[in-house]
Formats: C-alpha cells, sequence, structure tokens
C-alpha cells in the first residue's frame, strides 16, 4: 500500500490525524530518536522530517535512525532539493504555489526528481501555501516569498483551487515554524468548502485545543513541530493526538449516512 493511500485510510477510519514535524537542526540525534519513538506511542499519524535552513549534516543521519526503529511512515518535508534521502518512505513534493518564486514553483523540483527517482521514495505532490503568521518565519524569509493575507480567504481559495486543477493530491496552509499565529478558522473553513483535496495544516498549533478547532474547521491533517520539541513529552503528545482524533470522530458522527464515513464534506 502507498505512503498516500495509508494516510487517506487513516483519514477515511478517525476523521483527521496528527503528524509529528521533526527538525534535525533544533532536536539531533538520539534526541530526535527518543522524539519519534514517543510519537509512536502517543498514535502520532506519520513524521514529517526536514528543516527550511539545514544548518548541519545531521539530516540523513537522523532519517536513517528514524527508520531503522520506527513504524510510522517516515515523510521528508523538504526545503531544497538537498533534503533527499534514501532513508524515508515518501517526499512531500512541494510546490510552493502561493508565491512567484520560480525555484521553488518548479526548479528545485527538477534537482530533486532525479534522485527521488533513484532512491525509489513515493513523491506526493503538494501544493504549499504560506499565510500570512503576523511577523516573518524562517519558511517565509528563505522562500523570498510574500505569505497570503488571513483576511482575504478568497485569494486562498483561488490558490488552492488552481492546485487541485493542476492535478495535485493535498494541500498545506502554512503558517510557519514559530509563527505568532496559526492559519485561521476562516481559512480553513473557506478553503475546506471550495476544493476536494486533502487539507494539511501547520504552524503556530500550540495547544490541543487549537489543533482541535483547525480539525472542526475542516483541517484532514495537523502538523505539530516547535510545541513538540521545546516542550515535550509523551504525555503531551498523547494529549495533542487525543484532542485531534476525537475531533476527526466527531466530524465523521455528523455526516450523512449516504456520505463516506470519513471523507470531508464541501
Amino acid at each position: 500500500m502507498s505512503v498516500f493511500q495509508r494516510l487517506l485510510d487513516a483519514r477515511k477510519q478517525r476523521g483527521a490525524g496528527l503528524w509529528a514535524l521533526l527538525d534535525p537542526d533544533r532536536t539531533p540525534g538520539e534526541k530526535i530518536l527518543d522524539l519519534a519513538l514517543q510519537c509512536e506511542k502517543s498514535d502520532v499519524d506519520a513524521l514529517l522530517v526536514g528543516s527550511s535552513l539545514l544548518l548541519s549534516s545531521r539530516f540523513e543521519e537522523a532519517l536513517k535512525l528514524i527508520k531503522g526503529r520506527v513504524s510510522l511512515p517516515v515523510i521528508i518535508f523538504p526545503g531544497n532539493a538537498n533534503q533527499v534521502s534514501r532513508y524515508a518512505d515518501a517526499i512531500l513534493y512541494l510546490s510552493l504555489i502561493s508565491g512567484r518564486n520560480p525555484d521553488l514553483l518548479i526548479g528545485e523540483q527538477v534537482k530533486a526528481a532525479p534522485l527521488i527517482r533513484e532512491y525509489g521514495l513515493e513523491p506526493i505532490s503538494t501544493g504549499y501555501m504560506i499565510v500570512d503568521s503576523g511577523g516573518p518565519t524562517s519558511v517565509q524569509f528563505m522562500s523570498n516569498t510574500q505569505p497570503l493575507p488571513q483576511e482575504r480567504p478568497d485569494i486562498a481559495k483561488a490558490h488552492a483551487l488552481a492546485a487541485q486543477y493542476l492535478g495535485m493530491k493535498m494541500l498545506y496552509l502554512e503558517a510557519g515554524s514559530g509563527a505568532k499565529s496559526s492559519v485561521s478558522e476562516r481559512i480553513i473553513e473557506e478553503v475546506r468548502g471550495y476544493v476536494d483535496l486533502p487539507l494539511i495544516v501547520g504552524g503556530g498549533i500550540r495547544t490541543p485545543e487549537e489543533a482541535a478547532q483547525k480539525v472542526e474547521a475542516g483541517a484532514d491533517f495537523i502538523v505539530v513541530g516547535n510545541t513538540f520539541e521545546e516542550t515535550g513529552g509523551q504525555e503531551k503528545i498523547e494529549v495533542f493526538s487525543q484532542a485531534v482524533h476525537q475531533a476527526g470522530e466527531k466530524r465523521i458522527a455528523k455526516l450523512p449516512i449516504s456520505k463516506e464515513r470519513g471523507r470531508p464534506t464541501n
């Protein structure tokens, strides 16, 4: 079974999923493996590994450690074409559709494509959309692009629909690592009601309650990174996991009987 299908099955069964973002720059060596193992024990659905900057050479080492010990899907969340490795199950094949930087629309993807093929990684084509979070973030600075305004969901909707028409498999609404504020429920609701693609939401989500609110607004997968790295511990991860999955189960329960369980309604 493909990783993408495995993710869709988890969404169908549980209504929503929690992904943990592990950054080798922030969490080196055995610490990143410990965090990955805590996530697995805490019912997290998948692991993302990547960094906007990648200040060290620990990326490959971290993936190798995690892949050898964890049964969860290990998915690369690349900041550029250098973040490709054989020690993963899949890679989010991101195109930064919210910006107009050609390198991040297609340039880095061309560089990465031959390595993805050589390593046998599963590419998951994803429309990546940076949303304004109230201040500059690493991804905003490194991408050299303007974020989508929170108060203009129509702009986000148009970009999301373009991603769907281009044949992308998923959408990622990103406030950025360490964001002052997360993607608003209004934007999530508007985008969810406009497109059919699975919706990932991440950046600036600091509490289980906030994560649940994103699911209730229409997010299919919640990504949490800094919060687990800075104030982690298995108990905290478990609380996040329970909040996301309980919100997902409530969403399933609200679906009409004629609808497929777990499938978001527009």
